[in-house]
């Protein structure tokens, strides 16, 4: 079978009609060859190259997107469920305790200072205790501790001596205003002391 196709240079980057064209001249045009063969199997391989590499091309674009994606997906996320470490939570838990302890003593009510107290007495066992003071009670501690190394040891008596007028008097003792305040303050020099707020 002639080609029907202008004689000069040709063109078959692509050319889906020569490829076809091969096809039926290697299986029914009768002119069996390996010039035949070879030019099949060179278009089929040029073919095949050219979508490989368009896929190729295309996939490297998607895996691209998907990474840029994933990494900002990630960033989210971080921001998002940022893991904190105990120091930090601890921090801002003490930071709320003693927010929440100098909201009481704000307050107009004596009952609500008393609660401070006690609320700032806890804090400072827990506080000692976690520097490695020992003793059974926070008397004990404060007892077994040397002004040397604490520095506000005397505040910490003194507001501890009022936090027992608090739990063992009950309303029998009077707690004013400015004895409040003095014996809030006095916790809070001894946690500034030892970094806790």
């Amino acid at each position: 079978m002639s080609s029907t196709y202008p004689v000069g240079p040709s063109i078959h980057f692509l050319n889906v009609a020569y490829f076809f064209e091969l096809l039926y001249n290697l299986f029914f045009g009768g002119q069996f060859s390996f010039d035949n063969i070879g030019d099949f199997f060179s278009t089929l391989w040029l073919f095949y190259s050219l979508v490989a590499i368009l896929v190729c091309i295309i996939l490297i674009g998607v895996l691209v997107y998907l990474m840029t994606r994933i990494k900002q997906i990630r960033e989210e996320d971080d921001k998002k469920y940022q893991t904190e470490s105990h120091e930090e939570v601890h921090d801002k838990l003490e930071d709320s305790r003693w927010t929440y302890i100098k909201n009481l003593i704000e307050s107009p009510k004596e009952s609500d200072w008393r609660q401070a107290i006690i609320e700032a007495d806890i804090m400072l066992e827990e506080v000692l205790r976690k520097q490695g003071y020992e003793g059974a009670t926070l008397g004990d501690m404060l007892k077994s501790s040397s002004p040397t190394h604490f520095r506000t040891l005397n505040d910490a008596w003194e507001a501890h001596r009022v936090r027992n007028d608090i739990a063992h008097r009950g309303s029998e003792f009077q707690l004013s205003p400015n004895i409040a305040y003095r014996t809030i303050n006095q916790y809070e020099n001894v946690f500034r002391e030892f970094g806790e707020i």
